[in-house]
Order: C-alpha cells, then structure tokens, then sequence
C-alpha cells in the first residue's frame, strides 16, 4: 500500500479561530472539572515532548533532545526531563470493555434481536432459547451473569419488565454521569472524530468520512423536534453498523486494526447577532 500523499498544512493563524472554537467547551469543562491552566500548561507540554518524540522521528534516526526542542519551542532540559515516558496508552477498563461486548452481541447477534432489530427481553435463565444467562455466557465464562445483572440493574442500564424478562434500557448506549465509562468514550470518540479530520486536513485527499448537516436559525421548537429525529436516524444507523461488523468478526482473523463508527448531535440556543448601532452625532 503506497504512503498517503501529503498536502502543505496550513498556515498557523488561520488555525487560531477555528482552535478557539474547538477549545472553548473544553476550557469551560477544564474550569468546572477545577483543571487549572497551569495543571493543563504541565499536560501540554508533556504531550508536546511525546508527540514530537514518537510521532515526528526521522526514519533510521534518533529522536534527540535538539530537535525535540525545535519542534515544540520547550526548552532542552524540560525536553530532556520529560522524554522517555513512552507513547500514550488508551488503556480500556475492564468494565467498559466487557460491558460493551455484551450489548455488542445483545443488539447484534440474531438470537438476541426481534426481527425488526431491536434487542430481545430475555428471561434470566432458560432450558432452550436465548437468555441473559446464555448471553453473559457466550461472551466471556470469567463473569457470573448474576453479578452482571445485578450490576446493571443498579447502573440502569436494564430493567425488568412485568414478566420479570431483562430489557435493555437507552442508558446502555449513553454512559452518563461523568463515571469511568462515559469518561473513557469522552476521550476515545473525541479523539478518533479530531484524528479524521486532522488527516483530512494534512493529507492530499480527504480520507475519512465527515460531513455534518446544519441549519441556523430555527426556531427552539423545530430544532428539538429536529432532534428528536436525527437521534431515532442515528440509532438505527448504529444499530445496523454494529450489526454487519458483529457478523462479520464471525469470519475475521483478527489483528492490531481498529474501526469505530460515530454520530453525533448538537442544537442550542445560539442568541442572534446584533447588529451595530447607527453612530449619533455624525455630520
């Protein structure tokens, strides 16, 4: 497979306001979270050094403090007392992954879904048939699907309905409340979205698929009920996805590579410019 072309990178000002516009939410949840700037200053720095150290080695070459220093502006011995740390490690905790595993194959696998997608109520335990024993089961034998049941049920993401079957709630695709689960995907799907459209951006030909569609101007009313519908468009999108990468793993070697799929959803209430008042008193 041949290197992708690379096209020149643009010119450091033209990216100040669109990097203003990317950072705000994030400075806004820095200053709530109490991440300080100079807490975030020291993080940058150590991640000036690494990418420079790791990401910008010359072939058959050593990185040296020199031109680490070059390419970030930090000061050699910070360079040299920051280096050597290793590459970032987007370390999956274990709840996360054997959690996702499971949903995966609940909304996925055919014995777990209705016919028109959605995933089964299933019965704790059953002789024959699909159920949430079987389904804990055909994923990992390190759990007992007792603790995993009684876990989500106190996280939300299932309930029991009136038959005492385990439905899957919407919770299980949405980790909330700022735990180690939603935390993790903050990092990961921010990053893999940013990542796209970096190399979009850097090389000659756009690789990666990243298009949004967005009107301004609506009314509060029509932007919800826009909402709305963009999020039943979205699931089915994902829901389907999962489905065709699911069934094809079936059949897959496996490797080092990855894929990861991603929708996201914005309105708010931006306020209407306004526009400059008439200056008085002009002759």
């Amino acid at each position: 497979m041949s290197e992708p072309s690379h096209r020149v990178p643009p010119d450091a000002a033209a990216l100040q306001a669109p990097l203003a516009r990317l950072l705000r939410p994030l400075v806004r949840l820095f200053v709530r979270c109490g991440i300080t700037f100079p807490a975030l200053t020291d993080l940058l720095r150590e991640l000036y050094v690494n990418v420079a150290e790791y990401d910008f080695a010359l072939p058959g070459k050593d990185q040296t403090d020199s031109r680490v220093s070059l390419l970030t502006g930090i000061h050699r011995k910070e360079v040299r007392r920051l280096r050597g740390a290793g590459a970032p490690v987007s370390a999956v905790p274990a709840a996360v992954s054997r959690t996702s595993r499971i949903i995966a194959r609940w909304v996925a696998a055919p014995e777990f879904t209705e016919t028109d997608g959605r995933p089964r109520p299933l019965p704790r335990a059953a002789e024959s048939g699909p159920s949430f024993e079987s389904l804990v089961a055909s994923v990992t034998r390190d759990l007992r699907p007792r603790a995993v049941l009684d876990e989500w049920l106190d996280r939300g993401l299932v309930t029991l309905d009136a038959d005492e079957r385990i439905v899957l709630a919407e919770a299980a695709f949405v980790p909330s409340g700022g735990g180690s689960q939603q935390l993790y995907y903050f990092g990961r799907n921010l990053h893999d979205h940013i990542a796209a459209s970096v190399a979009n951006i850097l090389e000659e030909k756009p690789r990666f698929l990243e298009r949004a569609v967005h009107y301004d101007g609506l009314s509060p009313a029509l932007a919800r009920r826009l909402e709305a519908r963009a999020r039943e468009i979205a699931m089915e999108a994902l829901q389907q996805a999962n489905r065709e990468a699911h069934a094809a793993c079936e059949t897959d070697p496996g490797g080092e590579a990855r894929w990861n799929f991603g929708i996201y959803i914005y309105t708010e209430d931006a306020p209407r410019p306004v526009p400059p008042a008439p200056e008085s008193g002009a002759p």
